[in-house]
C-alpha cells in the first residue's frame, strides 16, 4: 500500500499521488497519462483528474500498480469499481487483465475469452478479484507465455486452472515444466485464429502471438513510444542480441495487424495500413540505432 510519508514531491497536489516504492515500470503511464507521466526515473502526477472518466483510469493504474505505490490521500467510489473491472475489455473478445505483477516489472497480461477455451498471455498478478473474474469469464484453457521475463505467476494459474502452458525452449521452458514447449524459429498455427511467430531478440526464446490477423501480442519485443511518435524495440533493454531483435521485426512484415499489445510500452491500435507504416517506421528507426 502507498504510504503518505513516502509520497513524491514531484507530485502535483491533490488526492493521488505516487510514493518513492516506484520502480518506473510506465503502467501509470500509459494506463492514465493525463494524471501520471515521468518525472526523475519515476512516476509522478503531474495532473490530478478532473473529470468522472479520469478519476477512473487513475483509479485502474493504481489498482494495476504492480508494487502498490499510488495512492490517495481519499478514498473515492472509483477505486472500488476498477478493482472490479478487470479484465477489462480492449475490442471484440480481447481484455487488459490489470493487476500486474512487480515479478514481471509490471509487465501487462491479456485474456482472450472464446468458445473454444480462454487463452492468457503472459501472468498477472494471482488476485483473488480478478481469478474470480476471470473464473467468470470461463478459467483459462492455454497460458502463452512470450517470454521468461513476464511469467509471474503462471504457476499459480496453472493450478487453478489446470491449462497448458506454452514457451519457448530458448527461454528454458523444459526447465520450467511448461506443457508444450516450442522449438525453432518458423511460425506455429495454434488453431485457426492463433499463430506463435517466435522472435528471438529480446530474449533468445521471445515469441509474439497473432490472434485473428488482427491483434498482435508482443511482450517486451514491440511496442508504442510516445515519446518517438512510433512503434520501437527496446535497444536499451536487450538482453540476448539486438540483431536478432531487428532481424526479428523485420519478419513481422509478412503478417497484418492493426493492434499492438505488448507487456512494457504502450499499446497501438489503428488500421492495417497504419500499422504497416508503423512497422517501417520502426525497422528505419532500428537501422539508424544499430
Amino acid at each position: 500500500m502507498a504510504s503518505i510519508t513516502k509520497r513524491r514531491r514531484e507530485n502535483v497536489e491533490g488526492n493521488f499521488y505516487v510514493d518513492d516504492t516506484c520502480i518506473d515500470c510506465d503502467t501509470c503511464r500509459w494506463m492514465a497519462p493525463e494524471t501520471f507521466h515521468e518525472d526523475h526515473d519515476m512516476s509522478a502526477v503531474h495532473h490530478q483528474p478532473r473529470t468522472r472518466e479520469e478519476a477512473l483510469s487513475a483509479a485502474e493504474a493504481l489498482v494495476a500498480c504492480p508494487t502498490a505505490s499510488i495512492g490517495v490521500r481519499e478514498k473515492i467510489p472509483e477505486i472500488a469499481e476498477a478493482s472490479a473491472s478487470f479484465p477489462k475489455l480492449i475490442a471484440d473478445n480481447v481484455y487488459h487483465c490489470g493487476y500486474h505483477s512487480e515479478d514481471s516489472f509490471g509487465a501487462a497480461s491479456y485474456l482472450i475469452v472464446r468458445e473454444s477455451g480462454n487463452v492468457l498471455i503472459d501472468s498477472p498478478r494471482f488476485a483473488g478479484r480478478l481469478v474470480t473474474n476471470i473464473e467468470k469469464l470461463g478459467g483459462v484453457r492455454t497460458m502463452l507465455l512470450t517470454h521468461k521475463d513476464d511469467v509471474a505467476d503462471h504457476a499459480k494459474y496453472a493450478n487453478k486452472f489446470g491449462c497448458e502452458r506454452v514457451m519457448h525452449a530458448g527461454d528454458g521452458a523444459r526447465a520450467r515444466g511448461m506443457e508444450r514447449v516450442i522449438d525453432g524459429e518458423d511460425a506455429i498455427e495454434l488453431d485457426d485464429e492463433l499463430k506463435i511467430i517466435p522472435v528471438p531478440g529480446h530474449t533468445r526464446g521471445s515469441m509474439v502471438f497473432l490472434y485473428k490477423d488482427e491483434f498482435l501480442f508482443t511482450g517486451d519485443h514491440l511496442a508504442f513510444s510516445r515519446r518517438l511518435g512510433h512503434l520501437y524495440a527496446f535497444r536499451g533493454a536487450c538482453w540476448y542480441s539486438w540483431t536478432e531483435v531487428k532481424r526479428s521485426v523485420r519478419k513481422l512484415a509478412d503478417y497484418r495487424f492493426r493492434y499492438v499489445l505488448p507487456g512494457h510500452g504502450a499499446p497501438f491500435r489503428g488500421s492495417f495500413e497504419e500499422a504497416e507504416k508503423q512497422l517501417g517506421f520502426c525497422i528505419e528507426w532500428m537501422e539508424r540505432n544499430s
